[in-house]
């Protein structure tokens, strides 16, 4: 049986190819991919080079351990049915709607703890938002925001909105949105949002210091992948505020001004990342208990009206072209099989 499968085959080149199935041990099911997400911020790391040649491409999951080197199969959201399973495998496995943190491809052999389950109230192309969600729910749980604190969000990717929708049903003060791109600035005023600004616009800038007042920012995201970002970040933060860091910036790099407000700010920098859980949450939080609440969330937030764009698998390449010269015209592009 044949496959297809995305590889970055080199910087600025995807390819799919076709590929035998591996053989389905008797511990091992089949998922046939219905949908699988791209990961825009971290995937275009990848496409465009920029990605630490001395590291492993994910150690923490089993389908993505190997070293970065190309060509590379990547990807971690796919959402599939099983198709067969292995001797072994409980029947009630045959026909399940799962989630896997999979590469992008037509179908892959895996065992079943790999898997994850939908809920009955989850639709097939909701559940592909699943790891962004857990990536949203670990941010805000990194940053423990305060009832009436203001707090601020750079970059409305699709994690940068999910964080957004989250922090505006916490009861803040304020939740101010920052985004370069107009659609994207909508989109956070939808997600609750109570003001929205252009980081390159000096006049929004001064306008959304205006709001903090003199006390600044409480608490500030980083989540544009834009390591230039961190200094409007550290210029809207208050006295003992926090920036919560979750951007993954590869080899980007940016000078930081740590000389001026932010040397006698107390400002804490707080590098989240969610594939772990933080020391100081660990004793009572495991990732299932945070996926649980993950999938909640996809309940509660209609992620559905962020999917820009569906694209079958063969026509890859367009997507990646898109998401690297076109951002403005896409949020969320689902590869579908």
């Amino acid at each position: 049986m044949k496959r297809r499968v995305l590889y970055f085959e080199k910087p600025y080149c995807v390819n799919v190819r076709d590929e035998s199935v591996a053989p389905i041990a008797r511990d091992a099911v089949l998922v046939e991919t219905i949908f699988s997400a791209i990961s825009a911020g971290t995937e275009l790391l990848f496409y465009r080079g920029q990605v630490p040649a001395n590291m492993a491409v994910d150690a923490n999951l089993n389908a993505l351990a190997g070293q970065m080197q190309y060509p590379l199969a990547y990807g971690y959201a796919c959402v599939g049915r099983v198709m067969e399973c292995g001797a072994n495998v409980a029947r009630e496995w045959h026909n399940r709607l799962v989630f896997a943190f999979q590469p992008h491809a037509s179908h892959f052999v895996c065992a079943p703890d790999e898997l994850l389950c939908l809920p009955e109230t989850i639709a097939p192309h909701v559940a592909a938002f699943l790891p962004y969600m857990e990536t949203a729910v670990n941010f805000v749980m990194d940053g423990a925001p305060l009832a009436g604190e203001n707090v601020c969000v750079l970059g409305q990717g699709v994690v940068g909105l999910l964080t957004t929708a989250l922090l505006a049903q916490m009861l803040p003060a304020r939740v101010l949105a920052f985004d370069r791109f107009a659609k994207r600035r909508a989109f956070a005023n939808q997600f609750g949002a109570h003001d929205e600004f252009d980081p390159l616009n000096e006049n929004e800038i001064a306008r959304a210091r205006a709001i903090l007042d003199t006390n600044g920012a409480d608490l500030t995201y980083e989540l544009s992948g834009n390591p230039d970002a961190l200094n409007l970040a550290i210029a809207l933060t208050g006295f003992g505020g926090r920036i919560v860091i979750g951007s993954w910036y590869g080899e980007k790099r940016a000078a930081l001004d740590l000389g001026g407000a932010f040397h006698r700010s107390r400002i804490r920098l707080v590098s989240s990342q969610v594939s772990t859980i933080a020391p100081e949450h660990a004793a009572r939080w495991s990732k299932a208990r945070r996926m649980q609440v993950a999938w909640q969330m996809l309940e509660r937030v209609d992620v559905a009206r962020m999917i820009s764009h569906r694209i079958p698998l063969e026509d890859a390449a367009s997507a990646f072209t898109m998401l690297d010269t076109q951002p403005q015209d896409a949020l969320q592009i689902l590869f579908t099989y």
